[in-house]
């Protein structure tokens, strides 16, 4: 009876692919990090200033990949930014959420905001039914219309399994299509009717993206603004209840597909208790200076960024004009409808 040697590989032959990993690792983090960076700069720039960081960076990454292929080698790190840096920023990204002010402004508040995300999400998913838009793609805009754009986007992407190129496209669709809204609000403001709170209050519960709400409030002043943002994070704060039910759906549909394992998106609960950490422990006793808080918002925002990138690099141009169309038109007519109804309930 013949016995079969097992082949291990030389501790030579190890030692070289651990090095070549660990190259691949640190110059792939360090190739997203220098897209990201580069995103930051052109988002500087008069009139990509506001579409923001993200939508630049992935705008790069997407023509990086058309002009140079995707970069192979670098794969390990590009992988690892464009999966545990965007698990780690979404953790770091409940900071932004107050919950002290959410529960002292009490049910209203959340009952607008429940109105939104529901709304937005059975309307675009029946329009874009209709129009036979890619499923996955669609939801993903769905969800981040009703929420609060790429923040939940990248927090939901996980947990119904989405592709990268998918995340990627519906980053940059809600980021074009918030921005051209908020656009719109600036200019219609001043013939409007309402006052600048009720302006605000419309502005926090319609709009794609907290930076959107900032742009389209700012102009009506202060009152606004502030108006604005409460009503926006109240949308914020119900990313947590919509990621559960998500979970609940896909573990359902997994089962009946007959998936073995599903895999519990860890990083919503560090989400969470960032959160009561920012409210109750660093909020309540001013333990983190503003300046520190300040620097801590833009390294989120630059791991995010660094994460799209690699989420960017993974799309293709000839993908992109065939299945990004129908769920474009999708969330423009659903974000219209969102606007007019939300005004008029005013």
């Amino acid at each position: 009876m013949e016995q079969k040697a097992l082949i291990t590989p030389s501790p030579n032959k190890q030692k070289k692919a651990a090095k070549k990993l660990n190259v691949s690792l640190i110059y792939g983090i360090g190739f997203t990090l220098i897209i990201a960076v580069l995103g930051f700069i052109l988002a500087a720039l008069p009139g990509l200033n506001h579409i923001g960081p993200l939508a630049c960076a992935i705008l790069l990454a997407v023509v990086y990949r058309q002009v140079f292929g995707y970069p192979k080698k670098l794969r390990t790190g590009i992988q690892f930014s464009s999966k545990k840096l965007l698990r780690f920023a979404i953790i770091l990204y409940g900071l932004k959420l107050n919950m002290i002010v959410i529960f002292h402004q009490g049910f209203p508040l959340l009952l607008r905001g429940t109105i939104t995300i529901i709304f937005s999400i059975v309307v675009l998913m029946i329009i874009a039914k209709w129009l036979k838009a890619d499923f996955n793609l669609s939801l993903l805009l769905s969800v981040g219309t009703g929420i609060c754009g790429a923040a939940a986007i990248a927090a939901v992407s996980p947990i119904i399994k989405a592709k990268d190129e998918d995340t990627a496209m519906g980053v940059g669709i809600i980021a074009l299509v918030g921005t051209v809204f908020s656009i719109i609000y600036t200019l219609i403001y001043p013939f409007l009717s309402i006052g600048p709170m009720n302006y605000g209050n419309w502005v926090g519960i319609s709009l794609h993206e907290i930076g959107h709400v900032a742009l389209a409030a700012a102009p009506a002043g202060q009152d606004a603004l502030a108006h604005a943002l409460l009503a926006k994070l109240t949308r914020v704060f119900l990313l947590i209840p919509v990621c559960f039910i998500l979970m609940l759906w896909m573990k359902k549909k997994g089962k009946i597909e007959g998936e073995a394992r599903f895999e519990f998106p860890w990083f919503l609960i560090g989400f969470i208790v960032m959160s009561f950490v920012g409210s109750y422990i660093i909020g309540n006793k001013v333990l983190v200076s503003q300046k520190v808080m300040s620097d801590i918002a833009d390294f989120t925002s630059l791991m995010l960024t660094m994460s799209m990138t690699g989420l960017g690099l993974n799309i293709s141009l000839k993908e992109l004009r065939t299945k990004a169309i129908r769920p474009l038109i999708a969330i423009i007519i659903t974000s219209f409808l969102l606007s007019s109804l939300t005004y008029f309930s005013l």
